[in-house]
């Protein structure tokens, strides 16, 4: 199961590709039994649901929900001329959950047969009996519209579940090929992995969903090392980012072709100057910030962790208690606009209805460089109503209810979190123009930061030394520090939207038991003034 450390590596730098097959989502079970895969591949799910529901509901549950969800997984593994592994996973099952006495109870069963299910139902309402001795707010569930037959897929145009793993193979290999060609490159390692949910889910509000997800992510690191065995360097292909897309994506990202650019890369690095400690300007990609907006932004404003009930993998939050911060706390300047949402076509947090059946919003958590909302659900959405009734808004979840599994628990997510673009479409050569003396940053590499998302390092893939607004070579070495909002108020501008980009990962790890839920951080290019940068390979 990925945890903190699995998240970094599988983001990181070095041995990216082999890494995130290892720190895979944990077998969520055994592969479907036939009759249960006949009976939900028949449309007999939704009887089912009903079953669950109203079997919750006679036992005394105030709310019920249920989720039927099948959930497979394929990777494909290579490494330069050879195939590692192909692997394919594949669960089904249902979750109720049933709220009694202002508790919630939960249970799940890989059978979907009516006795099974209503069992569980039954399980679930007693399991919110016994939690009521613990119990110290009762819950209340903010307002939801009723959407009693929606469906939603992703904007998918060739299912990667249909492709030849003949073609996955030789595109891999072709990509690595590419890459050996390239002087001193000695290893490359390239995955393919696909994740496909269908889901289904009902309420006792009335509202019945059917979804299907797919997300696609390539994986691609060249390493390369000196005639003399003194240094090695690798580029992971962190431009080609996750997405909520399918095949056809895959074959957008040109893989043999951006194979040659990266390990040209990584040879470069072999030879590139360590950088000098100080501080600097930095401009940094999308394809760098992404992971910055997720460690500094995203985790501390997930409303869970800002009151305290939320502290695994990520600590808690340093925006806290929500009624000193909010409309008070300055995270930026006033070019800083940063939007929670569930709707970005192709981002890997994009849904049509969330885990309570809320249609999720757009909201900006940052709105003109003020902190303005949390990351909530239906359950959370009332601790702010003072906030929202100030505010003039409705008490309403944003829809960030998610679990990982037919038998997980649903609790509070990450939705896609991003930056928003300038309004005067600013080009990366513009911010670079704007810098006497710094450094471009391409790519996320290793990073570190606190139990509170205040103090962190965060390092890339590729640097560039910038002198008198021009590039002038390539540095190594390089990771910068920030505090989070020093470092957020010293940027001073932006690209605009034309240099938007998607970034993320499938493996943000949070819950005791942990989940894991793939997230997409979007954003231009933007130019921080006057950062610390540390030298990571200086010794003693």
């Amino acid at each position: 199961m990925t945890d903190r450390r699995d998240f970094l590596r599988t983001t990181g730098a070095a041995a990216a590709a082999a890494i995130a097959f290892a720190s895979a989502p944990r077998p969520v079970g055994a592969a479907p039994a036939l009759d249960d895969l006949d009976r939900f591949q028949s449309g007999l799910s939704k009887e089912l649901l009903m079953d669950a529901i109203n079997a919750a509901k006679m036992a005394g549950a105030s709310y019920a929900d249920a989720r039927i969800a099948r959930i497979r997984q394929n990777f494909v593994v290579t490494r330069e001329q050879q195939i590692v592994n192909v692997v394919d996973t594949d669960t089904l099952g249902c979750g109720v959950r049933a709220l009694v006495d202002g508790c919630w109870g939960f249970a799940a069963t890989r059978t979907l047969t009516r006795e099974a299910i209503t069992s569980a139902a039954r399980e679930a309402v007693a399991i919110a009996r016994a939690n009521r001795v613990a119990r110290d707010r009762s819950v209340e569930l903010a307002p939801v519209q009723a959407y009693p037959n929606a469906t939603w897929r992703s904007p998918v145009t060739r299912d990667p579940f249909d492709v030849p793993l003949e073609e996955k193979v030789n595109l891999l290999l072709s990509a690595n090929a590419e890459a050996m060609k390239v002087q001193n490159v000695r290893f490359v390692n390239s995955i393919l992995f696909f994740v496909k949910q269908e889901k289904l889910f009902a309420s006792t509000e009335g509202t019945v969903t059917d979804q299907t997800l797919i997300r696609s992510w390539p994986l691609f690191t060249a390493t390369a090392v000196k005639p003399d065995f003194s240094d090695f360097q690798s580029r992971t292909g962190a431009e080609a980012a996750p997405m909520g897309r399918g095949f056809e994506y895959v074959q957008q990202c040109d893989l043999p072709g951006n194979a040659r650019k990266w390990a040209e890369q990584a040879n470069e690095k072999l030879s590139a100057k360590p950088v000098d400690v100080g501080r600097y300007d930095l401009v940094l990609a999308p394809s760098n910030m992404w992971l910055t907006i997720h460690e500094s932004i995203g985790h501390p404003t997930e409303l869970d962790r800002a009151m305290g009930y939320e502290a695994n993998y990520a600590g808690t939050s340093f925006i806290a208690p929500p009624e000193r911060q909010l409309g008070t706390l300055k995270y930026g300047p006033s070019i800083m606009n940063v939007q929670g949402d569930r709707s970005q076509e192709g981002a890997l947090s994009t849904i049509g209805y969330d885990d309570d059946g809320e249609r999720p919003d757009d909201f900006l958590i940052v709105k003109e460089g003020m902190f303005n909302d949390y990351q909530t659900t239906r359950e959370q959405a009332p601790w702010l109503r003072d906030w929202y009734t100030k505010s003039g808004k409705p008490v309403r979840s944003h829809g960030c209810s998610y679990a990982d599994s037919w038998g997980s628990v649903a609790f509070q997510r990450m939705p896609n979190v991003s930056l928003m673009p300038g309004n005067d479409n600013k080009t990366w050569n513009d911010l670079i123009a704007g810098v006497d003396r710094g450094i471009a940053i391409v790519g996320d590499g290793s990073f570190s930061i606190d139990q509170q998302r205040y103090n962190a390092q965060f390092g890339g893939q590729v640097f560039y030394e910038i002198k008198g607004g021009k590039i002038e070579g390539m540095l190594k070495d390089v990771a910068y520090q920030i505090r989070t909002p020093d470092f957020w108020n010293s940027m001073d501008a932006i690209g605009g939207r034309a240099s938007y980009e998607l970034g993320g990962s499938f493996f943000d790890g949070k819950g005791q038991p942990p989940q894991v839920n793939a997230v997409s951080h979007g954003s231009p290019p933007a130019r921080f003034r006057q950062v610390n940068v540390i030298n990571t390979g200086r010794q003693g």
